[in-house]
């Protein structure tokens, strides 16, 4: 948590960014460099180590650029999910049809080291008088009511999505799809995020940030609901758009909702928190206590999981719209970003 708050306070280029990301796609290398378990666990640890600095780091940098140009932060992260929709897809027909499985890897590799390298080129941010205090800022951040209570929406609500991708293709394999339908559905769900999150200011401007969360949440919600009940594929089919719903309102709304109600000098200490506890911890319980279901139950439960959490999620959604309506727990003025 630390180094992005110091990559701010010392005025550098987002090298930090560049070289967590050249790593990455070097270690994923070992996947196909070594073999057997014990090793597998070592590489997928240390991936995991640098791979999880990328999100919080990019995500800080273009909400401190849309901050600073009054941009639209959903029309920066839709192509994180273009870029992850078009690999996916890309990628299955790939090894399908030409290559073995271990290219994902030679690809993944290269294409982190160019991104790496673009990061190299970026500017730096304005330069910050303030001294950093990392483990005050974590503490005060701890202190923070209303934080800890949204990290807990952001597990219950945000994680299952997450999840989600792991036990998807279980899912439409025991509900009857082919392999080609399973990675098209793949394919339309993940672009079905871009023009939420390209309109997702539009929405936060009418309806505010936590009732775009409350509606993401909503949705989420309806979904792992309905793939419980092990419905018809036609209507697996007709509802797979509802991922863009879910995502894609939710990653925009829960960035400015955690820079709203935390000081501007913890701001990435917050959102790699933020990051940690949805894409990390959250994601691997999810998907961990989602494959105990799944070996003693069935894939069906695991959407159970998913929905008593998201339940959980919506009603602490409504808790803090009360408080806020109430007074009680906001500590500045929401950010405003212009589409």
């Amino acid at each position: 948590m630390g180094h992005a708050e110091r990559l701010y306070a010392k005025n550098e280029k987002p090298s930090l960014l560049a070289v967590c990301t050249s790593i990455t796609g070097i270690i994923g290398l070992g996947y196909i460099a070594f073999d057997g378990f014990p090793l597998f666990i070592l590489i997928a640890a240390c991936f995991a180590a640098f791979q999880s600095t990328i999100i919080p780091l990019s995500d800080s940098i273009s909400l401190r650029y849309t901050q600073e140009t009054n941009g639209n932060y959903g029309g920066i992260r839709l192509f994180g999910s273009l870029g992850f929709g078009i690999a996916v897809f890309a990628m299955g027909q790939v090894t399908n049809q030409l290559y073995p499985i271990h290219v994902i890897f030679i690809f993944g590799c290269a294409f982190l080291c160019i991104a790496a390298i673009l990061a190299s080129q970026m500017p730096g941010q304005q330069k910050t008088k303030t001294k950093v205090n990392i483990r005050k800022g974590f503490r005060e951040l701890i202190s923070n009511k209303t934080f800890l209570i949204f990290m807990i929406i952001t597990f219950t609500t945000f994680a299952p999505n997450l999840a989600n991708n792991t036990y998807f293709s279980l899912f439409l394999d025991k509900s009857g799809a082919s392999l080609s339908a399973i990675g098209i559905l793949f394919f339309i769900g993940v672009i079905s995020e871009i023009p939420f999150m390209r309109f997702a200011q539009t929405f936060i401007d009418k309806m505010g940030l936590l009732n775009v969360i409350m509606l993401s949440g909503g949705v989420s919600l309806f979904r792992w609901a309905l793939y419980f009940t092990a419905p018809s594929l036609w209507i697996i089919y007709a509802t797979v758009f509802l991922q863009g719903v879910a995502i894609g309102l939710f990653i925009p709304a829960a960035l400015q909702y955690v820079k709203k109600i935390t000081p501007s000098h913890v701001e990435a200490t917050a959102l790699t928190m933020h990051a940690a506890i949805g894409n990390g911890f959250g994601n691997w319980f999810c998907t961990f206590t989602g494959g105990y279901i799944f070996d003693y139950v069935s894939i069906f439960a695991v959407y159970l999981l998913f929905g008593i959490l998201s339940i959980a999620g919506f009603g602490l959604t409504l808790y803090l719209m009360k408080a806020e309506k109430n007074k009680n727990t906001l500590h500045q003025p929401a950010v405003t970003f212009k589409p």
